[in-house]
């Protein structure tokens, strides 16, 4: 690591949130030296709790997200929020922008608020939103609110970087119930009716009721009726694990977003209980291993191809019938696997 990263680290490290949107700014640009600037973060990670907030466009996800940094912040913890957003046709950047939906913590320094671009992959997370989440994890936010695009493709990327998944649904959303049924459903810690107090609002618990019910018992807390608005805290020794709750809000007013921290703090601790929270970890680190070999290997076969004079050379081969997409990919990865064999020797 070069001198600058080095006295950007130990500044990040000391708690400088100007260092901390400077590293961001390279992790999100892939600038040099960003590798060893974030393998260098990595042993003071572990220690936020990251959450990831996702579901359809209309949930309200950024006005929920708002709603409940200013409740930790209440609560006297730091808070750190990365925002994917849709990227700009033109620079590939966030087109929403810093700050703009985080009304209620405006000029307070311990949330830090970051949009990042979803780089073409919308509802999914970039390999450098994982990053900037350990950035604001070893910079010591408490927690880390991640929210995602929310377009209905790969939103169940957010597991990749979050400990805790909570996904939101408005009311009278039935595309939004198909959705679910589709995967997320399979990822979902914490379910969240907002908009809670619209028409349909009922119908729609009704529907999420029942598809939770398949995954087992349920709880239920929130808006509607005293009957059906007890927090029931989990059994943390609940043998087939953690039960989905689900939590009616309305975020504009800040209704039911107390009770959904209260049930955010319950996984955190059935995470802890069970050990849960390290077998994610385990999962997460898998899984972002793979992701950079795919991406290392990618670069340095395209790097070959190039070297060979180009993809189209090959697509001529083949056209021609002088040669098939498999001889094509034998011949450039078998350099690359000798390597490999000789290594292990």
């Amino acid at each position: 690591m070069n001198d600058a990263n080095r006295d950007l680290l130990d500044d990040l490290l000391a708690g400088e949130h100007r260092a901390l949107a400077r590293v961001i700014s390279k992790i999100e640009d892939r600038s040099p030296g960003y590798r060893d600037l974030v393998s260098a973060l990595h042993e003071h990670t572990g220690d936020a709790d990251v959450v990831g907030i996702t579901g359809s466009p209309g949930a309200g996800k950024s006005t929920l997200v708002d709603k409940l940094a200013k409740h930790y912040r209440d609560e006297g913890l730091t808070v750190g929020v990365i925002a994917i957003d849709p990227s700009s046709p033109f620079t590939g950047g966030s087109v929403l922008g810093d700050r703009i939906r985080m009304a209620s913590n405006v000029g307070d320094m311990d949330v830090f608020f970051r949009s990042m671009s979803a780089r073409g992959s919308l509802g999914g997370l970039s390999t450098a939103t994982a990053d900037a989440v350990k950035a604001l994890d070893a910079f010591g936010k408490d927690v880390v609110l991640v929210e995602t695009v929310g377009a209905g493709q790969n939103e169940i990327d957010i597991v990749k970087a979050a400990d805790t998944v909570a996904v939101l649904v408005p009311p009278g959303s039935g595309d939004d119930i198909q959705m679910l049924k589709a995967g997320i459903l399979e990822i979902g810690d914490v379910f969240v009716v907002n908009k809670a107090d619209m028409p349909g609002a009922d119908r729609t618990v009704q529907e999420l009721r029942e598809m939770i019910h398949t995954r087992g018992d349920y709880t239920e807390t929130g808006h509607h009726g005293d009957d059906a608005l007890q927090v029931v805290e989990p059994d943390l020794a609940e043998e087939d694990g953690w039960e989905p709750q689900l939590v009616e809000t309305v975020a504009k007013s800040g209704e039911g977003v107390p009770e959904l921290v209260e049930v955010l703090a319950d996984h955190v601790e059935y995470l802890e209980a069970s050990g849960t929270r390290e077998e994610r970890a385990r999962q997460r680190y898998a899984e972002e291993i793979r992701t950079l070999l795919r991406e290392d290997t990618n670069r340095l076969l395209a790097r070959e191809i190039d070297r060979r004079g180009g993809l189209e050379a090959f697509v001529d081969a083949v056209v021609a019938r002088e040669s098939d997409p498999y001889t094509v990919a034998d011949d450039l990865v078998d350099p690359l696997a000798e390597c490999l064999a000789e290594g292990s020797n």
